[in-house]
């Protein structure tokens, strides 16, 4: 079972995420209704989640909370008795947020409500009509083809109606009550990387931070996109000034390489945390100015908000082949990706933990190293170089203006090398921490 505490030791996270999207994999989601609740629920299992439920009509900023929306089956029957686009074999068959309706009609009629990949004619695309009611049903470009002339069967068993958008929240408190804020969506359906991959992720390193003392505090959304970030800002915009650092968790599951879009700020420390820990750990990472589409990174951009939250992912949005597609299946997320990626942002969160401004205490030339222990007993060798370099670049800068942030981006040093060093010079009386 996924809750078996030994799933999620070391070596072991990446299957025990890949686990949890295998279960979440069948749940039809959308941006309300009995799939986002379902979705909740699994996540409960793991977390304790608070599911928080708005009523539909409810107004948020510019927009509304929508009618709520379910299906049960749907399917077309066609000319020749053949039965296709089958709700119960895969549920993006369905144009999303279909009404329901149970008619008969030709082929040109039914052609204006198919949706088709002509580009790759065998995976079926995933569409959506949250705001405009309409219905539809997508297949593959094959068959689609294949159609034959006549008369066909359409039925969609769906109710919109007015009812809840439902999302979940999950907050660990910190030392200090500033934040760090991880979301992610749960409005689309069968699809692994873009959706599925995010809510393993974010599971996970909330169970992982609940289990350790965290400088910062630690909020977890659970949300349909876009309108859910709304919603979420909306009804807590007096929160929103904790707010210090935030990532949108998303695509995290493939083999491609990894991806960064700035915040707003652009050069935010969360950005330039991410930057740093990508620089470290991997080479042709893609980094992404902000720009105002995507997730729900540009809700929290939002110039009212202009909050500090970029998004970190593997293959970007909408940049690889299987995006929004019935290719987005188990086979494209792999447990070894999900662990490379939790590896991945809990470094991102270390560098966050940890960066501090330091003053040095001995500021006038380099204190003498080797009588505290902290120099090679052999000098002038290439290995005492690599070792002491950044006990160097932290005393040479810790003047009370640079973090270490700053000192690790200055030297090329990796982030946890500079913390150590910081950690021993300050450990020798030799620095001070100036944020204390």
């Amino acid at each position: 079972m996924c809750s078996d505490a030994d799933s999620a030791a070391p070596g072991r996270i990446g299957d025990w995420m890949y686990e949890l999207i295998t279960g979440l994999y069948p749940i039809c989601r959308s941006i309300t209704g009995n799939g986002v609740r379902d979705t909740l629920a699994r996540i409960r299992r793991e977390i304790p989640l608070t599911v928080h439920e708005v009523p539909s009509g409810t107004r948020v900023f510019d927009w509304t909370v929508p009618r709520e929306w379910n299906i049960r089956d749907a399917w077309i029957v066609t000319p020749t008795g053949e039965k296709i686009a089958e709700f119960s074999r895969h549920n993006l068959h369905v144009l999303n947020y279909s009404v329901p309706i149970h008619r008969k009609m030709p082929l040109d009629a039914l052609r204006e409500h198919l949706f088709t990949l002509p580009q790759h004619p065998e995976w079926i695309p995933y569409r959506t009509s949250y705001y405009r009611d309409n219905w539809g049903f997508c297949i593959s470009h094959n068959q689609y083809e294949s159609l034959p002339e006549g008369e066909y069967e359409v039925f969609i068993d769906s109710t919109l109606e007015p009812g809840h958008l439902s999302y979940g929240e999950y907050f660990i408190q910190g030392d200090s009550d500033e934040e760090v804020l991880l979301s992610c969506h749960v409005c689309h359906p069968s699809l692994c990387n873009d959706n599925l991959s995010g809510i393993a992720l974010t599971t996970s390193l909330a169970r992982h931070l609940a289990a350790q003392r965290n400088r910062y505090s630690y909020r977890f959304l659970f949300i349909p996109g876009t309108i859910g970030s709304i919603t979420w800002l909306a009804l807590n915009e007096q929160k929103t000034a904790k707010i210090r650092h935030g990532i949108v968790v998303t695509c995290v599951g493939d083999a491609g390489r990894f991806s960064y879009k700035k915040s707003r700020q652009g050069s935010a420390e969360i950005d330039r945390a991410v930057l740093h820990v990508l620089g470290q750990r991997q080479e042709g990472f893609r980094e992404i100015d902000f720009y105002p589409y995507g997730y729900d990174e540009r809700q929290y951009c939002s110039p009212g908000f202009n909050l500090a939250v970029g998004s970190l992912s593997r293959s970007s949005h909408g940049q690889y082949a299987e995006y929004h597609t019935s290719a987005d299946d188990l086979s494209l997320v792999s447990p070894q990706a999900l662990e490379e990626s939790f590896d991945t942002y809990l470094a991102v969160i270390d560098v966050l933990e940890n960066n501090r401004t330091y003053l040095n205490l001995n500021p006038k030339c380099e204190p003498q190293l080797g009588k505290r222990g902290l120099y090679s007993n052999v000098g002038a060798s290439a290995g005492a170089k690599l070792r002491e370099m950044p006990l160097l670049w932290v005393l040479n800068l810790s003047d009370g203006e640079h973090d270490l942030l700053q000192i690790a981006e200055r030297s090329g040093e990796p982030f946890a090398d500079i913390r150590s060093a910081a950690h021993a010079l300050q450990a020798a009386e030799l620095l001070k921490d100036a944020d204390a």
